[in-house]
């Protein structure tokens, strides 16, 4: 494994943390700043928001940037915005600084996606990306509940400072393991956005939305899950999400080998699998060693799907990777807020803490079906091509014949 990727993958661990961190610390950010929890939920929102405009944006603005330097200065961006997080002096600032943070996050795993592809040979690159994005399924095992720990004992100001370091650390990662990537000559804005407007990234891109909201649908609930049905105690909760965080390590590990030999497969599966935990879950929560076990199996099912997802979008842009690759995790952080908002619909609705399990399985399905539909449009353009590309009539009109060197494409 290349050095590079361990760089890339402590970056990923920084931005993990930092994104998932919020929803533990909710309760001592509320005290400390004299607001509602309800009200502290917004900077959860705030960094979304962040994700989302910062992705397309400053990968635009980035386009004709060397890749490592993009690398270092989403970073910098980062490591600026956790600073002025935990600096922040009221509930205003601290929203304005989450949105900054947020930033570079798409940004960031898609200049690195592509990064990480180009430093292996072919047929591993989907492995390549997976070993970025563990620093991320880490951060959720190791790094959120030590970061909640953390802000508890010694204040949520505390948190952002470690995370500041991680930053700093990360920057240095980067400058010293990450090789030169030079911009291809022929990328510009145009043709990142040409790309980004390819049928196939559109419907992985929509794909992701609704795949990724099943995930969101239930972990945004998952802690109260865990006390309201589930029957274990507050003390509890952090060891119920350190295992959604073991099932999305492992997700991530069997995925990258998966994606390389098949790709659309491993995300029919992973998504059709994800819809059957999140039904079987409604059921298996009542009973607290079944209930675990499924969170663990419902973090590696749902983590699955990123992968593919990340490499589909990758392999349809190749021409211009960057914007599309980035734009995924716009996508995902929709599917965050997406899942998140109709999961706690139907509680409001009050169908019970368990319906964002069957909100969550719709989701999946929707997300599946638009799969099966961009696979099955994929092969009928591919079989239209051939068909063309064979037909002694379209050689004709074009004034080649069928054993010319234009025609054999040499």
């Amino acid at each position: 494994m290349p050095l590079a990727l361990l760089a890339l993958a402590v970056s990923a661990f920084g931005i993990g943390t930092t994104e998932f961190v919020m929803m533990g610390l909710l309760p001592n950010v509320a005290d400390d700043l004299h607001t509602s929890v309800p009200t502290a939920g917004y900077l959860v929102s705030a960094y979304a928001i962040g994700v989302v405009i910062g992705a397309p944006l400053l990968t635009a603005l980035g386009s004709r940037i060397p890749r490592k330097r993009m690398l270092l200065l989403l970073m910098a961006l980062f490591t600026v915005g956790n600073l002025a997080s935990a600096l922040a002096p009221g509930f205003g600032t601290l929203v304005a600084a989450r949105v900054l943070a947020g930033l570079p996050h798409g940004a960031f795993f898609g200049v690195g996606a592509v990064v990480a592809a180009r430093l292996v040979r072919e047929g591993r690159q989907a492995r390549a990306v997976a070993t970025m994005f563990l620093g991320l399924t880490v951060a959720n095992i190791v790094g959120v509940p030590a970061a909640t720990l953390l802000g508890q004992h010694l204040g949520w100001r505390a948190t952002f400072l470690v995370v500041t370091v991680i930053g700093l650390v990360a920057m240095a990662a980067l400058a010293r393991l990450v090789p030169y990537v030079p911009v291809d000559d022929r990328q510009s804005l145009g043709r990142e956005l040409r790309a980004l407007g390819d049928r196939q990234v559109l419907l992985g891109l929509l794909t992701a939305v609704f795949g990724f909201a099943g995930v969101f649908a239930v972990y945004a609930y998952l802690a109260s899950m865990t006390t309201e049905v589930m029957g274990f105690g507050e003390s509890s909760v952090t060891l119920v999400l350190a295992l959604f965080g073991i099932g999305m390590t492992l997700g991530a590990l069997v995925a990258g080998p998966l994606t390389d030999r098949a790709l659309r497969p491993t995300l029919y599966g992973s998504l059709a699998a994800l819809a059957l935990v999140l039904v079987a879950f409604r059921f298996t929560m009542h009973v607290q060693w079944a209930a675990l076990v499924t969170v663990a199996v419902l973090g590696a099912v749902g983590f699955m799907t990123t992968t593919p997802l990340q490499m589909l979008v990758m392999n349809k842009a190749r021409h211009a990777p960057t914007l599309a690759s980035a734009s995924n995790h716009s996508a995902f952080n929709l599917a965050n807020a997406g899942g998140a908002w109709l999961g706690g619909t139907a509680i409001a609705a009050g169908w019970g803490w368990t319906s964002p399990t069957l909100v969550g399985a719709a989701l999946a399905v929707a997300g599946l079906a638009v799969a099966v539909t961009a696979g099955l449009m994929d092969r009928t353009a591919k079989g239209a091509s051939r068909v063309v590309a064979g037909s002694p009539l379209a050689e004709d009109r074009a004034g080649v014949s069928p054993s010319s060197p234009r025609a054999s494409g040499s």
